[in-house]
Order: C-alpha cells, then sequence, then structure tokens
C-alpha cells in the first residue's frame, strides 16, 4: 500500500510535471515516462533473480524500498538551475536518475513481494491437500481472491495519492498569490522561449489576468510567467516527500512482520527419481512455461491500453475535460477508488457461481477483461465523434472560448475508467493468480518477474497513445487503434482457452 502510494503520486503527476517544469513537449515527456514505467517493470525480472539467487526475497525487498526511497527524495528537492522558463538539461538528467532510482527499487520489491503472496497459497494447499481432494479444491479456489484481496489494499493507497501534488501545487500558488490553471505552465514557457503564437498570446494576457488572486494587473508578464512557474513546480517537487515518508513506513511494517511471512523458496531434499519422471516433470515445466509466455502476450496489449491513464488520458483530461473545480491529476484517484468498490462485488459474484458448479476459469476472466476494456475505448470513440473533437495539436490552437465550449463533462472520465478498473479487476490480480499457480517451484520469483515484464512491453510503447492523440486528424482514431487491440487479444485468448485450461488444471 505504501509503494502503490509513492507510484501513484508518480502516475498521477510525471508527465504533466515535466512538461510544466521543463517546457518540453507532450510527446518528449510521454516517452520518458514510458521508458520510466518500461524500467519500473522489466527491472522485476532482474529482481526475481536475485532474489531467486540469494534465497532471500525479504532482503531484497526492504533493499528495494530503501533505494525508492533514495530516488524519491532527490525528487522533493526543487532544483531550477536558475530562470525557471529555461531549466538546464542537467537538471533534466538529475530528475531521470532519479526515476531509475525509483525503477530500480521497484524492481526489487514488486515481484518478490507477489511472490510471497503466493507461496501464502502453495502452504495453504499442501495443507489442505492432506485432507483429501475436497478440501484441496476449496483451497485452490481460494487463491484467486486472495490475490484480489491483496489488489484491494495496495490500491487503497491509490486512491489517496492523487490528492497530494495537486492539493501542495495549489497551496503553494495561493501562498504566492495564484490560482492554478493547467494552461498556463504551457503557454508560460511559451513566452520566456518565444515560441507562442499570436493566438496563444491572446490565451496567456486573459489567463495571466484571471490567475492573480487580488486582482492585481499584471505588469511584467515576464516576471509573471517566471515567478508562476517555480510556484507551480515546487508544490509538485515537495509532494514527493510524501513518496519518501511511504517508502520509509513501509520499510518498518515489513521489518516488524517479515517472520510471519513464509520464503517462496525451500530447500527440500527430493529422493532419487526415475528418467521418466524426469522427463515427465520437464514436459510438464514445458508446457506450463508455453502457456505463461501466451498469456503474458495478451497482458503485454492489455498493459499498452491501460496505462493510458497516465498518458493519453492525463491529456485528455488536461485538455479535453471540464478540470478547473477538480485539478486533471485528481482524476488519478477513480481507478484505485473503484478497484476497492469493485472488488467485493466481482469476489461474491465469482464465489456465488463456483458454489453452483459453474466457476469462471481464469484464462476466461482474462479474455472478458479484455473485451470490458475495448468498452472503455468504444466509449470514447462515441464521445470524440459526437463532440467533434480534432488532434490535440489543433485544438490547443483554437482560443480558449473555442476550447471551453468543446470541453467534455468530468463524467467522461468517470465512465471510462469504470470500464478500464472492471478490465484490470479481470485481468491483474488474476493474472498475478494465474502466474503463481502456473509456475515452478524453483523458478517463482522469475516467473512473476516475467508478468511484470509483459507489463513492461507494454508500458514502453504507452507514449505512442500521446503522439496519436496529438497528430491523428481526428480524436476518435487514437481510441480507435486502442479498442482494436483490445478486441484482437480477447480474440487470441478465446483461441487458447481449452488448451490453457487444461495446463492450469
Amino acid at each position: 500500500m505504501g509503494e502503490r502510494f509513492g507510484y501513484y503520486i508518480m502516475n498521477a503527476v510525471l508527465l504533466l510535471f515535466l512538461c510544466s517544469k521543463f517546457g518540453i513537449s507532450d510527446d518528449l515527456a510521454g516517452w520518458i515516462y514510458a521508458v520510466f514505467y518500461f524500467l519500473i517493470y522489466v527491472l522485476s525480472l532482474p529482481g526475481g533473480m536475485v532474489a531467486d539467487k540469494l534465497q532471500n526475497f525479504k532482503g531484497t525487498i526492504m533493499m528495494g524500498l530503501v533505494v525508492m526511497a533514495a530516488g524519491y527524495i532527490i525528487l522533493s528537492v526543487p532544483v531550477f538551475g536558475g530562470n525557471p522558463g529555461a531549466v538546464p538539461t542537467w537538471v533534466l538528467v538529475l530528475t531521470c536518475v532519479a526515476l531509475v532510482l525509483i525503477a530500480a527499487g521497484n524492481g526489487l520489491f514488486k515481484g518478490n513481494l507477489q511472490a510471497i503472496v503466493g507461496q501464502m497459497y502453495d502452504n495453504y494447499e499442501a495443507e489442505a491437500a492432506k485432507k483429501g481432494p475436497e478440501e484441496l479444491a476449496i483451497a485452490k479456489s481460494r487463491r484467486d481472491s486472495g490475490f484480489q484481496i491483496f489488489y484491494v489494499f495496495i490500491n487503497i493507497g491509490g486512491v489517496i495519492a492523487p490528492f497530494v501534488a495537486p492539493l501542495l501545487r495549489s497551496a503553494m500558488l495561493k501562498l504566492d498569490g495564484f490560482i492554478y490553471n493547467a494552461d498556463l505552465p504551457r503557454l508560460c514557457h511559451g513566452f520566456l522561449q518565444g515560441t507562442n503564437t499570436a493566438e496563444d498570446m491572446q490565451n496567456l494576457n486573459a489567463l495571466a489576468q484571471s490567475s492573480i488572486i487580488d486582482g492585481s494587473q499584471v505588469g511584467d508578464l515576464a516576471a509573471f510567467c517566471t515567478s508562476y512557474l517555480e510556484s507551480f513546480n515546487t508544490g509538485v517537487h515537495y509532494s514527493f516527500i510524501a513518496s519518501a515518508l511511504a517508502m520509509i513506513a513501509s520499510f518498518l511494517i515489513f521489518v516488524a512482520t517479515r517472520k510471519v511471512l513464509p520464503n517462496p523458496i525451500k530447500k527440500v531434499k527430493a529422493a532419487a527419481a526415475s528418467k521418466d519422471e524426469v522427463a515427465a516433470d520437464a514436459k510438464e515445466i514445458k508446457q506450463r512455461m508455453f502457456a505463461l509466455f501466451a498469456v503474458l502476450g495478451v497482458a503485454i496489449f492489455f498493459w499498452f491500453s491501460f496505462h493510458q491513464n497516465g498518458q493519453s488520458l492525463s491529456v485528455f483530461a488536461r485538455d479535453f475535460c471540464e478540470t478547473d473545480a477538480i485539478a486533471p491529476e485528481i482524476w488519478q484517484c477513480i481507478n484505485p477508488f473503484f478497484v476497492i468498490v469493485l472488488t467485493p462485488i466481482i469476489m461474491i459474484v465469482f464465489g456465488a457461481l463456483a458454489k453452483k458448479g459453474k466457476e469462471i476459469s481464469t484464462p476466461w476472466k482474462i479474455a472478458l477483461g479484455m473485451f470490458v476494456a475495448a468498452c472503455a475505448y468504444l466509449f470514447l470513440i462515441g464521445i470524440s465523434v459526437a463532440n467533434g473533437y480534432p488532434s490535440g495539436e489543433e485544438f490547443k490552437g483554437l482560443a480558449e472560448t473555442a476550447k471551453v465550449a468543446m470541453k467534455a463533462g468530468p463524467w467522461v472520465l468517470i465512465v471510462t475508467y469504470f470500464f478500464l478498473t472492471v478490465a484490470e479487476l479481470f485481468i491483474s490480480p488474476l493474472g498475478l493468480s494465474f502466474v503463481s499457480k502456473i509456475a515452478p517451484q524453483h523458478l517463482q520469483g522469475i516467473c512473476q518477474g516475467l508478468w511484470l515484464c509483459a507489463t513492461a512491453i507494454g508500458n514502453l510503447f504507452i507514449a505512442l497513445g500521446v503522439t496519436m492523440l496529438n497528430s491523428f486528424p481526428h480524436q476518435w482514431q487514437c481510441w480507435a487503434v486502442f479498442a482494436g487491440f483490445c478486441l484482437i487479444s480477447m480474440g487470441v485468448m478465446l483461441a487458447m482457452l481449452k488448451w490453457l485450461e487444461r495446463v492450469t488444471k
């Protein structure tokens, strides 16, 4: 929960913060974000290998928390290197170093913690097997529920986190006599760098005047832009102090409770096996790994579509939705809020079906999740067509009055995140459960790392969402790409369904 708290602060603000601090384009900020999120997940594979090799999952997890805290502490220092409107390149490099530290710490932490959760159920099932097949069947049915409960609690941190940065930023702005406006950082950077168009200058003059709390006249526009950018971004920097404190709290909690947690790998002296038994085991392991890689392929496309919440959906919230009352970053809390609210409902439905002998297999649930994710983007296609949304770049060039008239209500974001969260609940915790079921005992850390690597590959390409949103002639074309990927992935999953169900029995 503590790690997710820091993650969701980052998830909510990173892309928009990079744009507001360094004055870089949405596309460049999107690629920095994408590489960071790629590293967060891909480094879970070497993190799992380290824990498997050292036979020390708990020590690896604690080291990961320490490294993440160091990264957040670096980010919390408001370094500008001179003029806030022209931050030098070395500050951007320092920011990227901090992001790499956070990603490396996450790699040591994330997959190994999931492996420990899986081992809790391995031990539980082993004890149930001694009591008979009926007890074993009941025990196995509870693994999915266990990972769903795990998923609920880590998302509690995600509900709180998106409020931190916007509240601190608004407080900092108010302290300096300013009012928050999402468009001003881009316009301020454009003015200081001399790249604003005539339409941009009109918008800047109007917004600058309306952003002074006491209503006094803006005399020196350059001084206003410099002061506004420094105040705006300093508040975001301070939000990362909360992330560092969350890592420290997580570390202390883990140290206090680690003795009651199992060790995912236990060395057991096995009796000598015959050649036939060795061959059978090797064949079973090969089939399990093939099944794992098949599901990982589908997961790549889900995460590519789902993690648009920090990319194209953040830009959509900033530019195309009414966010005067609620900052665009805060809308990130909708997803973890729905995770907490909807998980018990989904667990009750699945539990009722299991009692009636109509249990839905994990591969079936994943296929259904891909369909629900497609529904989110089909909904956005309808909104974009109905409102006649152009490309993001064309929209930015419109007069402020024209943009306000075209903006959608916040309910659009709520409906979109509802669909995406339901899809997530069918795929992410159940995917973790699937991996824990199918992973060979001696490869648990590595297999959990492979699941996160699939997430990483999907994350590497998420920046394409911002590029498509800003460059495609019509916005609906961007959402159509994501809907298409989700529907194709659902079809592939259904085609493999019987084979996957057979392997996981």
